[in-house]
């Protein structure tokens, strides 16, 4: 089977509009939270979001024309930046490399097509139409492999990024661009969730989202572009391409159970881990770092860590665990590929980021969550969880390259 690559990366986020300046502000335990500013707060419950600021839009104009840009929402313009700057780090020469063998995926929930953006009434059909930021990508750089976007909630981009390995594995693909976008801080989501109670109401951006705390009361939104290019061994190689790790072993699967609640003690996350792994043929003491869902929300930190302790049994306690969602919020169909790009990271530095805001401890709630600092440790197997609304669980595995 081919082996599947990780080429280039890029990103945007609430601490850092590249890829170095989201990891760099990561480890300074940066917090993107702030009293939210897209929307009124009239008749709102919840008040902090983790926005990205406008400011960004000069890392989508150093790779994208102004119109292709005006014809888009801020959501997708966020993955048009980690496009660009995600195809440049891959090095790829767009003229001579086989474009029919580049496919295009991205996980995307809803390029928010309301409120504020309702004040320019232009290109309003291509606007709201989802798959445009695929579309956009093949058009710019001549991909014409298969190109579409993948909605499965809070995983939709690691499912995305699990199918872009399978498309090369299977050769129909030698390269697939691939992440997700978020930017759903609107009356509507924001409304909506505090309806279901799942975000947090604490108006302190400092201690609004405490992943695996005593205190946490919910999630808080965030907003963001990821893109992970992914490669055949054999066409990076072939390329002299930069290497930075293998994507070893991904799971895609559905709990069958609730449409907004996880398995009780976190059953259905235990098994999309152990599929991943399967996947990779890796054994769990293999795992030197997990990336976790980590949302703040009562149910899914403690089932994922009864999750965890299921599959690694006592070496749990040896695992560093953490959730950069307490740094950038929960950026729903971006997660998958952002919290990708810090597995990424982890492997190439042997550095693994903080949960910020970790205060009084959970006893309920006792592995390494890497509290409020980084911790140096030595990364050659990585795996990140996604969990989504509807029970659709993904687990990526990513693993050092050894050519």
């Amino acid at each position: 089977m081919k082996k599947v690559v990780i080429t280039g990366i890029g990103a945007v986020t609430s601490v850092g509009y590249n890829a170095h300046d989201y990891w760099e502000g990561l480890l300074a335990g940066k917090c993107g939270m702030k009293t939210i500013s897209r929307i009124s707060l009239d008749g709102h419950d919840t008040t902090v979001a983790a926005e990205v600021g406008e400011d960004f839009e000069a890392e989508a104009g150093k790779y994208w024309k102004k119109r292709h840009l005006n014809a888009t929402t801020t959501t997708t313009r966020m993955g048009l930046a980690s496009a660009g700057e995600a195809i440049a780090d891959c090095g790829i020469d767009t003229e001579t490399y086989d474009g029919k063998k580049v496919g295009v995926i991205y996980g995307v929930i809803d390029n928010s097509y309301e409120d504020s953006e309702l004040d320019k009434p232009l290109n309003i059909t291509l606007k709201k139409m989802p798959n445009e930021l695929p579309a956009l990508v093949s058009i710019k750089y001549g991909f014409t492999g298969p190109a579409f976007n993948v909605s499965t909630a809070c995983a939709s981009s690691a499912y995305a990024m699990a199918l872009g390995k399978q498309f090369i594995e299977s050769g129909l693909c030698d390269m697939v661009v691939t992440g997700g976008i978020s930017g759903l801080v609107t009356h509507l989501v924001i409304s909506g969730f505090n309806q279901l109670l799942a975000m947090s109401v604490n108006p302190d951006p400092n201690t609004a989202a405490r992943p695996f705390t005593k205190n946490r009361d919910g999630f808080i939104m965030g907003e963001g572009g990821g893109t992970v290019i992914l490669e055949s061994e054999e066409s990076a190689k072939a390329r002299g391409a930069k290497i930075y790790c293998e994507l070893a072993g991904a799971a895609m699967c559905g709990e069958a159970f609730n449409l907004t609640a996880p398995k009780t003690d976190g059953i259905g996350m235990a098994e999309s881990m152990r599929l991943a792994l399967d996947n990779a043929g890796l054994s769990p003491d293999s795992v030197d770092y997990i990336n976790a869902h980590g949302t703040s929300t009562g149910l899914n930190d403690l089932y994922e860590t009864k999750a965890i302790k299921d599959v690694f049994g006592a070496r749990a306690y040896d695992i560093p665990v953490s959730s950069v969602k307490a740094s950038i919020g929960h950026t729903l169909g971006a997660g998958g590929a952002l919290e990708a790009i810090v597995c990424i990271k982890a492997i190439e530095t042997g550095i693994v980021p903080p949960t910020i805001h970790y205060d009084e401890a959970d006893p309920e709630l006792d592995l390494n969550y890497v509290p409020n600092k980084p911790q140096e440790h030595r990364v050659d197997v990585a795996i990140s969880n996604s969990f989504g609304f509807g029970g659709h669980n993904a687990t990526l595995v990513l693993r050092r390259y050894e050519g």
